[in-house]
């Protein structure tokens, strides 16, 4: 029965908005598509399979999107022997559409005239682009395929972290790239990525505006009237006990507009300067009084 519960749950969250998300996925395919053709294709930038695409135009002048569609394929069907066909599933349509939109949107390379930017700056606009693309896709669940599938190779049989793969993966790729476009390449292309993955996060779990405190102070009164009385809000009250120890305490919880969060330390620490304390972005609050 639980089981079952589950599952029509998750088949909720999965069907719920499904054209929003259908519309966001394309979008975001277009913007990544986009921002490859206009900055990284002209500035030789190397990540994932498209990277191997744009080695391959510089060396041979081989079409992109048809590196990408090849090396999208094949690492498909890896995937389906490697990691099954659960986990294959969301990378198959984007693995064929972002070619397919790499091919599309290529029309627009002549039009765009990047002379009077500084490469720095545009690589930046790309890679803040692309960020945002990849963003809206990862959100609606959906991948590009690609080294996102390589990574989830990586991880499972060289037990190894998405994190670590990813730079494994993508690293190996980025430093074969010194031997098409040198030293200077491989560092623009790993700013690239790095904006990139931060960009890509914020779209997907958004701007910080709140702070959430966890505190255990043996000043607890003190530290729950500077909260509500002070600051004005609320606080919850835990009861915890230590891992090591075994020792009981009481564990204080309080959610802050980011801008306070500067002046809650500070006063915290002079309250009580042993207090242990732990301070974390709240990226979504919702619910309670």
């Amino acid at each position: 029965m639980k089981e079952t519960k589950e599952n029509t749950i998750i088949n909720k969250v999965k069907h719920k908005d499904r054209l929003i998300r259908y519309i966001e996925f394309l979008l975001g395919l277009v913007i990544v598509a986009l921002s490859f053709n206009i900055f990284f294709l002209q500035y030789d930038i190397v990540y994932g399979v498209s990277g191997i695409g744009v080695m391959l135009n510089h060396l041979f002048g081989i079409d992109p999107s048809i590196v990408i569609f090849i090396g999208s394929m094949l690492l498909l069907i890896l995937s389906f022997i490697l990691l099954g066909k659960e986990k294959t599933t969301n990378s198959i349509v984007g693995s064929i559409l972002y070619p397919v939109f790499v091919k599309l949107t290529a029309f627009i390379i002549p039009f765009v005239n990047l002379d009077g930017i500084e490469k720095i700056v545009a690589i930046g606009l790309g890679a803040a682009l692309a960020g945002l693309g990849y963003g809206l896709i990862f959100r609606t669940g959906f991948t590009t395929g690609g080294t996102d599938i390589l990574n989830q190779i990586i991880s499972k049989f060289f037990k190894m972290t998405i994190g670590n793969a990813m730079l494994f993966g993508d690293g190996i790729i980025i430093l074969s790239s010194v031997f098409v476009f040198g030293w200077t390449g491989v560092i623009y292309s790993f700013l690239t990525i790095y904006i990139i993955s931060l960009i890509s996060d914020k779209v997907i779990i958004g701007i910080s505006q709140s702070k959430a405190f966890y505190i255990i102070t043996e000043h607890e009164d003190e530290v729950k009237e500077f909260f509500s009385s002070h600051l004005s809000h609320g606080i919850t009250v835990f009861n915890v006990t230590g891992g090591y120890t075994g020792n009981e305490k009481r564990m204080i919880m309080c959610i802050l507009p980011t801008k306070e969060y500067f002046f809650a330390k500070e006063v915290i620490k002079e309250i009580d300067s042993n207090a242990f304390f732990v301070v974390t972005d709240a990226y979504e609050v919702s619910g309670g009084e």
